[in-house]
């Protein structure tokens, strides 16, 4: 196990450096000119003299050709600097910090609402397999696949706060707060564990094992929540691992609806206005993010099924 960490920690550098190029590259052949829009917000949308957006490229480094400035944005990202936002003039890394904590409490929330309600949902419907909990089970499942959040966000805000006005339909610091862009959050995941779950316990409780352990008297509960829903839960965490990056990176649409102040708002801004830096640092954040969550996922294997081994055969 040692030996597998090891390797897998020595690629996150070469992982990193691939999906900085690549998001370098794209950053900078998009149109637009980040210095044009930053003097044109700066003076209320008038267009700003060529000799000032030029003294200003000249100032941020933009006229320096792509690879003087990719890597002096690596040189800069590898001792923790992120560079200042063009909008701003605040540094990134202390502005994503700052930020953070909010995505992260939105994220978690969105996580656990889905865990808690995606999995045993989804081992009811298969151990009441045709009966009306588990059709009303697909039906949930189906109408959350279809849905993205965007949509649920307004249906949510539409209903509990503006008809029924028991929620804030935008705000940040109180419980009261969460409860809809966290639902919005967690539906399209929570419909993909419940459906994964289902057909994961559906294979599982037909297995030898889950006989023997009946026969030897063990109840109903304890065979089907201790026997088969750990093993049914590996292709859950994989798809559970995907669901933690789908979740943190899908808060940025939902922050901007909900007016939460997160990391995902403050990217929004930046990218409207070509602010390369707040971009380019949030790419760096969710790609780390992202690795690390799936050699997470690749490490709980072992715990669930201690026959697999590490170089992708069974003891």
């Amino acid at each position: 196990m040692r030996g597998y960490l090891a390797r897998r920690l020595m690629t996150l550098p070469l992982l990193m450096v691939g999906i900085s190029l690549i998001s370098f590259m794209l950053l900078n052949f998009a149109p637009g000119d980040a210095a044009e829009i930053t003097l044109r917000r700066q003076n209320g949308g008038v267009t700003p003299p060529r000799e000032a957006v030029v003294a200003l490229r000249q100032e941020l480094g933009l006229d320096d050709p792509l690879p003087v400035r990719y890597g002096r944005w690596v040189f800069s990202a590898v001792r923790g600097d992120l560079g200042d936002s063009y909008r701003t003039g605040n540094s990134i890394a202390a502005e994503l910090f700052r930020r953070l904590p909010a995505t992260l409490l939105l994220a978690s929330t969105a996580l656990a609402l889905a865990v808690a309600a995606g999995i045993p949902l989804g081992v009811m419907a298969a151990v009441k397999r045709g009966s009306w909990l588990d059709t009303g089970c697909r039906l949930l499942a189906l109408v959350g696949a279809a849905v993205p959040s965007y949509v649920m966000a307004p249906a949510l805000m539409l209903l509990f706060a503006v008809k029924l006005d028991w929620l804030p339909a935008i705000g940040y610091g109180s419980p009261k707060t969460l409860v809809l862009p966290a639902l919005a959050l967690s539906f399209g995941t929570m419909a993909q564990l419940m459906r994964l779950t289902r057909a994961s316990m559906l294979e599982v409780l037909g297995q030898d094992y889950m006989r023997t352990a009946r026969a030897k008297g063990l109840s109903e509960r304890l065979v089907v929540w201790r026997h088969g829903l750990k093993n049914a839960l590996l292709p859950v965490v994989t798809v559970l691992g995907t669901s933690t990056g789908y979740l943190l990176g899908g808060a940025i649409i939902i922050e901007t609806i909900f007016g939460w102040p997160g990391v995902g708002q403050f990217v929004v801004v930046g990218i409207s206005q070509r602010d390369y830096p707040v971009v380019q640092g949030f790419v760096l954040y969710m790609a780390m993010t992202f690795l690390l969550i799936n050699l997470a996922v690749d490490v709980s294997y072992r715990w669930l099924d201690p026959r697999l081994h590490f170089g992708g055969k069974f003891n």
